[in-house]
């Protein structure tokens, strides 16, 4: 199996402006045929209302694509900011891009 896998890696605090430019890499990715995102937050130190607005986007956009979201390395601010709005159940998490990679090339 061809697991094509685009894996998106911002640093800094994941803001209106960082989340514009991981969206348009992402979509880029998706126009190419790519299926399956991998952001990994391992960077980022914060993540605002227009960040997280950004992910709730892309994991749509994803969707509609019949593809997979998914996110690695998140500290505890940002796991946070998932758990109380309710949110973490609609994303997928892996604790860093190693445990990601292992789980793909299981198939």
């Amino acid at each position: 199996m061809n697991y094509q896998v685009k894996v998106i890696q911002p640093c800094g605090n994941f803001d209106g402006r960082k989340g514009r430019q991981v969206y348009e890499e992402m979509t880029r990715a998706i126009a190419l045929g790519t299926k399956t995102i991998l952001i990994d937050f391992q960077d980022i130190t914060f993540m605002d209302s227009s960040g997280f607005g950004t992910m709730l986007l892309a994991l749509r956009i994803v969707r509609q694509k019949q593809g997979r979201l998914v996110i690695c390395s998140i500290n505890e601010q940002i796991r946070m900011i998932f758990e109380i709005s309710d949110t973490i159940k609609l994303f997928e998490f892996f604790p860093d891009q190693e445990s990601f990679l292992l789980g793909v090339n299981q198939y």
